[in-house]
C-alpha cells in the first residue's frame, strides 16, 4: 500500500494493489467515539463542475436569504427540501452539466448524493460557509452493518456549525428538516468529505467523491466496488470493510 495526496483538500488515500493470489481485501478503520472539530478544508470551496453555481441560482439564492440574519441557514435548508423527492434517477438533474443548475419550480427526484449537491452549492450562494460528507450510515435496526455509503452537509454561519440530512427526512416524511446527524436512529461515520476530487498520481481528476472503497485502471478510470462483492460491518469503534478481488 502507498499514500497519495488528494490535490484539492489535503486528505490522503491508500491506494492497494492486491497479491497475485488475493481473494478478497479487508480494510479496517479506527475511529475515535468522542466529536472533535471539522477540518477548514471541510468548508473550502474549489473550482470543480460539481460546486460551480449557475447564475440564475446564485440570483435566486441571494434575493431568498436577504434580511434573513440567522435564519438564512434554516431558509436555504427547507427551500432544499422542497425541491426535492427521495430516489435514484438514471439521469441526475447536474449530468453533463459544467455548473450547478437552478432548478426553478417543480420537484426533482434525487439521491442523498444529488440533494446534497444543490444544498452545498445553494448554502455557498448564500454566502453561507458549508462542506459535504461522505461516510456511512448504519442504522439502528440493522445490528452495526449498511449497504453503501451516505452522506451529509455541515454548514457554518456566524460561528453557528450544523449539520443536516434532507434525503433522512424525505425518506422517513419528516417535516420541517432540523439540523442534527440522526433524524433516523442509528450512527454514522465519516470517512471523507468534498467533491470535485482530484489525484494526480492516479491521474483521476474532478471525480465526484470518495468514500467507499474502488478500483482504479491503469486509465485513471475509477469504479465502484459495490454489489456483493462489499461488506460494511461495524463494531464499537471499529469498522470492517472486505471486499471481494476484482480480476
Amino acid at each position: 500500500m502507498s499514500l497519495t495526496t488528494e490535490g484539492n483538500t489535503g486528505q490522503r488515500v491508500g491506494l492497494i494493489r492486491p497479491a497475485p493470489d488475493a481473494t478478497a481485501v479487508t480494510l479496517d478503520y479506527r475511529f475515535g467515539c468522542h466529536p472533535s472539530q471539522y477540518p477548514e478544508s471541510l468548508f473550502r470551496a474549489h473550482d470543480s463542475r460539481f460546486s460551480r453555481v449557475a447564475a440564475d441560482l446564485l440570483q435566486a439564492t441571494e434575493k431568498a436569504v436577504r434580511n434573513a440574519g440567522q435564519e438564512a441557514v434554516a431558509k436555504v435548508v427547507a427551500a432544499v427540501h422542497a425541491r426535492f423527492v427521495y430516489g435514484h434517477p438514471e439521469v441526475r438533474f447536474n449530468d453533463g452539466l459544467d455548473e450547478i443548475p437552478y432548478l426553478a419550480c417543480g420537484v426533482t427526484e434525487g439521491s442523498c448524493v444529488d440533494i446534497n449537491t444543490y444544498l452545498v452549492a445553494c448554502l455557498r450562494a448564500a454566502g453561507i460557509e458549508a462542506g459535504y460528507v461522505t461516510g456511512y450510515f448504519f442504522p439502528a435496526e440493522k445490528s452495526g452493518t449498511c449497504v453503501d455509503m451516505h452522506c451529509w452537509v455541515v454548514s457554518r454561519f456566524n460561528g453557528v456549525v450544523q449539520e443536516w440530512d434532507i434525503a433522512h427526512h424525505l425518506k422517513l416524511g419528516k417535516s420541517p428538516v432540523v439540523a442534527g446527524l440522526n433524524p433516523k436512529p442509528g450512527c454514522r461515520v465519516a470517512l471523507f468529505h468534498s467533491m470535485g476530487l482530484s489525484f494526480k498520481k492516479l491521474g483521476v481528476s474532478d471525480t465526484k467523491l470518495l468514500a467507499e472503497p474502488v478500483w482504479v485502471g491503469d486509465d485513471g478510470l475509477m469504479s465502484r466496488v459495490g454489489g456483493d462483492g462489499l461488506t460494511i460491518q461495524m463494531t464499537e469503534g471499529f469498522m470492517h470493510q472486505p471486499f471481494a478481488r476484482q480480476s
